[in-house]
């Protein structure tokens, strides 16, 4: 089975460049009005609205059926510590660093055999529920000594071998029909702070370092097709190589200079959760949100869904650009070629 992005560009042209979320098993009558109203481009679930898969399928049915498209329905389903859905109904899988240390001591074959197997049917379980983005896999890097909110999640301090696994993870889900989302671009392995609860720094480090490191995993993935069908996630992270006051995600300059040009990557930008501590000094929700969009993420992220916070959103955010939508239809008309 081959990915199909169509749906995620067609009828999309009017809607918000944001990803809203859900606070229960299902939907309360404010939250399909709003969702029916606004029609944000797609939706993020969490442990919270996942308790049996035909419940899930039935949720994920209703979001459609809302804004009318086959929407991205996006999760965080990496395996290990960050899995929002567990047994006993769906699989329990490794964290990817489990991998990186087969890679370095039984070899890349079979450690590539092994991902990709289980990646299989990690997300077939998603597509079965009609899930098709995984916000996943993680190509931050090891650090000793950092914080260790990446940890286990990421598969080596090696940029070669995570360069190598992630392309696994991505080709495994866009075969499946599933959208991967790489994160935390353009690197957030060198943090001493969790951003859920602080803007992490991260000084004495130079440019160049960053580029042969940090940020080689996410060039490796942004070539080719490959680049272009895949998601990225934006870092809610300052570097002081860039002697810039703003945080990736709402910094144009970051976003422009090292993401879109170094990096090279130019497929969709989603920024982290805009409501994290990270950026808790940058304004309001609606205020972060336009910030994001206006310094170059094509979709901002709302994750605590709280209805009140989703309405000031529909009432700031613009339209989706033409520029998202031009990614979002690359994306589709070269969907289902080999990657």
């Amino acid at each position: 089975m081959s990915l199909d992005l169509r749906d995620f560009a067609e009828g999309a042209e009017k809607s918000l460049p944001c990803i809203f979320a859900v606070e229960g098993l299902s939907l309360s009558e404010g939250e399909a009005s709003l969702f029916a109203q606004a029609n944000p481009l797609g939706f993020i679930l969490f442990k919270r609205n996942c308790d049996n898969p035909e419940q899930v399928k039935g949720l994920v049915a209703h979001l459609k059926e809302l804004v009318g498209r086959d929407c991205p329905i996006l999760i965080d389903q990496e395996g290990g510590r960050v899995a929002r859905l567990k047994p006993p109904h769906w699989g329990e899988y490794k964290p990817m660093r489990f991998y990186g240390e087969m890679y370095e001591k039984r070899g890349a074959e079979e450690a590539k055999d092994a991902l990709r197997k289980d990646m299989a049917a990690l997300a077939g379980e998603l597509v079965e529920m009609g899930i098709n983005v995984d916000c996943s896999p993680v190509l931050d890097l090891l650090f000793e000594g950092a914080h260790d909110i990446i940890g286990d999640r990421a598969f080596s301090g090696n940029p070669e071998i995570v360069a190598a696994l992630g392309k696994v993870v991505c080709k495994t889900f866009l075969e499946a029909g599933v959208t991967p989302v790489i994160k935390h671009i353009p690197g957030h392995g060198r943090a001493l702070a969790d951003s859920h609860k602080e803007l992490p720094y991260v000084r004495d480090v130079s440019r160049t370092i960053l580029k042969d490191n940090d940020f080689a995993p996410f060039a490796a993935l942004s070539k080719g097709k490959l680049g272009m069908q895949i998601w990225a996630m934006s870092a809610h992270i300052k570097y002081e190589a860039f002697k810039e006051d703003l945080p990736v995600s709402l910094s144009a300059y970051i976003i422009d200079e090292i993401i879109r040009r170094k990096i090279d990557f130019d497929g969709v930008l989603i920024c982290d959760d805009l409501d994290m501590k990270a950026l808790d000094a940058y304004g309001s929700l609606a205020q972060k949100a336009v910030k994001a969009l206006e310094a170059g993420c094509d979709l901002s992220l709302y994750c605590s869904g709280k209805l009140k916070d989703m309405e000031a959103l529909a009432d700031e955010l613009p339209r989706i650009s033409e520029t998202t939508l031009r990614r979002l239809e690359r994306a589709a008309g070269i969907s289902g070629m080999a990657v």
